[in-house]
């Protein structure tokens, strides 16, 4: 294990408060205010930790901005939109988002665009980023900081960096995973001694009826359903992420470093941690707030639907070989399926007014 500063910090909780559940170790390690890993540096792009869809191709967030638009004129074209990115990375999906807001005038000048960001470190890239943006641009640290109306989010990744809780079924009920010591001081799994009471009251049958030792996770689901109020009444937003459309058991837990697998309890603060998107358990808290959810279909069937290959063609007739070749690369990876592609492994969900028909690249195949 490395002896980190949050390393040590986390010890010495554990050691007066007793071992912590997964989600407050994982809320520790991704925004303690001052070891966090997405408070303490830029953690993306090929010299990051990973990279995101954004940073693979300008046509991801140049689709988006094209979605947004169309969504405003469903929503009746509003004088005034907001246009909200949730956990924005680096800016650059905005940035390229508004540079195809261009495309119509009316829309843009109705723009007032707002960032959700809990890290100062990427605050600052994203004001860099958006330097030459002529548009009043705003940072929140919550979704609840931003002025009520009509309201476009855009939620990329964001999820999948929420806490999740692990449970573990076991012969007395749902146990919370937690990490505690070892005999030699390091950081080890184990399980709360008493059972979450009633915890299977609401659990799909098949997750009741799973074996002994079957690991189960879920996420508070607050963030949801603030995005879900905000967007009930004269809204929609588009939520992107990796994760399966059925609640079910199983391990999703993993952390990355330098674009490589690593143990979630190595270096904390200092590798991202994150677990799979419960889509079915996301559609489930939208609705219980009144909101009407579409999808998820596949991130290869929605950008495909935007228009992925047109937008790709175009660029390529003004490119150099080695750019077009570029081009076509992204693209693939944004759409294809496999280990090197995005394509199925992500999904695409959208939480709108419930007044809202079908929005862009949400109709299944």
């Amino acid at each position: 294990m490395s002896d980190t500063p949050l390393e040590k910090e986390i010890r010495r909780l554990i050691e007066v408060a007793g071992p912590m559940p997964v989600a407050r170790y994982m809320t520790l390690c991704l925004t303690h205010p001052q070891h966090g890993y997405y408070v303490t540096r830029d953690p993306f792009g090929a010299g990051g930790d990973f990279t995101t869809a954004p940073e693979i191709s300008q046509i991801f967030g140049e689709l988006l901005g094209l979605w947004a638009l169309s969504v405003w004129r469903i929503l009746g074209e509003p004088d005034v939109i907001r246009l909200v990115e949730m956990g924005p990375g680096r800016g650059t999906m905005m940035r390229d988002a508004l540079r195809a807001a261009k495309v119509l005038p009316n829309f843009r000048s109705a723009l007032s665009v707002h960032m959700v960001e809990v890290s100062p470190t990427l605050e600052r890239t994203q004001r860099h980023t958006l330097r030459e943006i002529e548009l009043p641009i705003s940072w929140h640290r919550h979704l609840l900081e931003v002025p009520e109306g009509p309201t476009i989010i855009l939620a990329n990744e964001y999820i999948d960096a929420l806490p999740v809780h692990q449970v573990v079924r076991q012969d007395t009920g749902w146990h919370e995973r937690v990490i505690g010591l070892d005999a030699n001081g390091d950081f080890a799994l184990g399980l709360a001694p008493d059972a979450l009471p009633q915890f299977d009251r609401f659990l799909p049958q098949k997750i009741k009826d799973a074996p002994v030792g079957s690991i189960f996770e879920w996420r508070n689901d607050l963030d949801v359903l603030d995005i879900s109020r905000r967007v009930v009444r004269n809204g929609a937003a588009l939520i992107i992420d990796y994760g399966h459309t059925q609640s079910d058991v199983g391990e999703t837990l993993q952390a990355v470093n330098e674009h490589e697998f690593a143990h979630p309890l190595s270096a904390p603060g200092e590798i991202d941690i994150t677990a799979h998107v419960d889509f079915y358990a996301l559609g489930q808290a939208a609705e219980s707030m009144g909101a009407s959810v579409q999808g998820p279909v596949t991130q290869a069937h929605f950008l495909t639907e935007l228009g992925i290959e047109p937008r790709a063609h175009a660029l390529r007739k003004n490119a150099t070989p080695e750019q077009a070749e570029a081009i076509t690369t992204a693209v693939a990876r944004l759409t294809e399926s496999g280990k090197t592609g995005m394509g199925d492994l992500f999904k695409v969900m959208a939480i709108c007014d419930p007044k809202l028909g079908p929005l862009p690249g949400m109709v299944p195949a």
